[in-house]
């Protein structure tokens, strides 16, 4: 992604979103429209506001018309919020009760001592998308990634876990476009997801070599059929993985520090942590996979007669290892050296065990998670106390995933209040996790189960981001980017997740948030598996959230932002941003008898104001 691309757009507020793959121009927008103009003009300016990310509310706020109260002060459960926001998708008013009474640590211990829910694997396969018929081509399909995904993030009862997994996926990147192996994509990145969720609270070891097996990643990054040297041809063991797993995986291209400086020589250089001989070297351990395909394969009667589809199962299978075609040179690498003619399984082993162990490590993965979880520029001490966690979690064990994670959210740069003025902690939140929010805070259901949320292709109302979807493995952003123009550039501070914020996503984001607000998502054919080509007469918004809640607050002004506020930004609104939402909320002049249409309609206004005010965006 380019590195000049600017921090800060104001959208024009001139389209308005009737249905996904249809977009009205238009100088009203429907939710908007009763707002007062400088207030409407204030807080979509806010929505695109760089210094929002400087974690400083103050430049972007609007004025405060009026007081709400002379003793105004955030929701009491303000830091329970936080804290649940950081560590799972939402923060429900059940899951607030349940930490303020257990506590952090013991709250956060149990939900991470709970087991892996049902997988994407098995969702996929239970819809029958591992088919081989006339009807669908499911093995080719783009589409089903996105039903997968979303269906595990906003549905899963253990929501913490696809939290971390969902991190993961930032760090271990594999994007569809990437993968290219042809069939079952679906099936192959559910099955990468399967890894990431069941590693999330284990061993960095184990996850590593899992990863590493998988055929999402064999075929992301070239591992899978990779072959070794040939000298009558002159090929060479492709190097892609080798390259990736310690730039991207593992040890970063500098020495590193506990705290995650970078180890400089006498002229203040950074040290390289690897060279390309090691490279070259390390490309020899991952010759010799292909896919496990021994389960069979399907023949399809129709066109365009694909023969001889591996059944889908093969993709849950780590990749199998054929001798002849590995590598029976001598390795060597980051120090170790192994023999020539060492078998490939213990090549492999010998590797991983190396790549794991090195000290770059701990801090190098220490600090790419806080960013994703708690802060974009985490200060040096924040990623030395984790990384020292990775080293040992205190039983003699390096590599704890569920310690490191419990370090981070517990630590006392994610949990004081201290750090909420502070103009370079907090990070901008990513538009993927603002949907994921907005889907579970709302219990968003599927009338009829089939999940068909494919956001990529709604056009103009995209959110810039979605899971399994990065245009490389570098993720959507650099873990080192500094939006430059702005306040985060003058203390140097990384803000990642601007590198995805310009004119255009800024403004598609409003006409997002337009489109799914009031119904929901509308869905073509929403009782069938497949898309259907034309429109059918089931067409309709299959995919609605739950405002009854909110609706029954609907004619207080008051206690509705209250409850937004806390549910969705965690008490972050301040005083003035808060008057001026109960303000346009108050001027929908509800009353009780006004029907529940109206009420909706004045509940999805004030979601919009909140999801578009700059102490949201700005997580602290």
């Amino acid at each position: 992604m380019a590195d000049n691309r600017q921090d800060s757009a104001e959208p024009d507020g001139t389209l308005e979103q009737a249905r996904p793959d249809e977009i009205v121009p238009s100088g009203h927008h429907p939710l908007i429209g009763a707002m007062p103009v400088a207030a409407t003009a204030a807080l979509l300016q806010a929505c695109g506001s760089g210094s929002a990310g400087s974690g400083t509310a103050s430049s972007t706020t609007p004025g405060p018309p009026t007081a709400i109260t002379p003793t105004w002060s955030p929701p009491a459960d303000s830091p329970y919020a936080r804290f649940l926001q950081q560590a799972q998708f939402d923060s429900s008013e059940a899951d607030i009760a349940a930490v303020k009474s257990k506590g952090y640590a013991t709250w956060l211990d149990e939900q991470m001592a709970l087991p892996s829910s049902p997988g994407a694997w098995d969702w996929l396969d239970s819809r029958g998308y591992s088919v081989v018929d006339m009807r669908e081509f499911y093995f080719a399909e783009w589409y089903l990634p996105d039903y997968m995904i979303w269906n595990q993030l906003v549905r899963s009862p253990d929501p913490v876990r696809r939290r971390m997994a969902l991190a993961l996926t930032e760090y271990f990147v594999v994007g569809i476009d990437g993968i290219t192996q042809p069939w079952f994509k679906a099936h192959q990145l559910a099955n990468y997801y399967d890894i990431l969720c069941n590693n999330a609270f284990g061993n960095f070891r184990q996850l590593l070599e899992e990863v590493t097996l998988s055929v999402a990643m064999g075929s992301f990054l070239n591992t899978l059929n990779n072959e070794k040297e040939d000298p009558f041809s002159g090929r060479q063991p492709d190097e892609n993985y080798a390259r990736e797993v310690m730039q991207l995986f593992t040890i970063g291209v500098s020495q590193l520090n506990l705290d995650g400086t970078a180890k400089t020589d006498a002229s203040g250089n950074p040290l390289d942590s690897y060279t390309q001989a090691d490279v070259t070297n390390l490309a020899r351990v991952f010759t010799g996979y292909v896919t496990d395909e021994r389960d069979g394969y399907t023949k399809s009667p129709a066109p365009p007669f694909y023969y001889n589809v591996a059944k889908a199962t093969y993709t849950r299978k780590p990749m199998m290892f054929l001798t002849y075609r590995h590598s029976q040179l001598e390795k060597k690498f980051l120090g170790t050296t192994i023999p020539a003619n060492t078998d490939g399984p213990e090549s492999l082993r010998i590797a991983l065990d190396t790549l794991a162990n090195h000290p770059n490590v701990g801090p190098f993965i220490s600090r790419q998670m806080i960013q994703r979880l708690v802060t974009s520029n985490p200060t040096p001490a924040y990623v030395s106390r984790v990384a020292t966690v990775f080293n040992n979690d205190g039983t003699g064990t390096r590599g704890n995933l569920k310690a490191v994670f419990r370090a981070i959210l517990l630590d006392d740069e994610a949990r004081s209040t201290a750090n909420l003025s502070a103009p370079a902690h907090g990070k901008l939140r990513e538009p993927m996790l603002r949907f994921a929010q907005w889907a579970r805070t709302f219990k968003l259901t599927s009338k009829r189960g089939t999940w068909k949320i494919s956001p990529p292709n709604w056009g103009a109302t995209t959110l810039s981001q979605y899971p399994f979807r990065s245009p490389s493995v570098f993720n959507f952003f650099r873990p080192g980017y500094v939006p430059p123009n702005t306040r985060l550039a003058e203390l140097k501070a990384t803000a990642p997740e601007f590198q995805l914020v310009n004119e255009s996503t800024v403004g598609q984001y409003v006409n997002f948030l337009e489109n799914i607000l009031p119904d929901g998502i509308y869905v073509r054919g929403p009782e069938l598996i497949e898309p259907p080509m034309k429109d059918s007469s089931t067409d309709g918004y299959d995919l609605a959230p739950d405002y009854s809640a909110e609706i029954a607050l609907a004619t207080d002004a008051t206690a509705l932002v209250r409850r937004l506020n806390l549910l969705l930004a965690a008490g972050r609104l301040s005083e003035a941003t808060e008057t001026t939402i109960i303000n346009a909320v108050k001027s929908d002049k509800l009353i009780a008898s006004s029907p529940d249409s109206a009420k909706s309609k004045t509940v999805a206004r004030a979601i919009l104001f909140v999801m578009c005010a700059p102490e949201y965006l700005v997580q602290k």
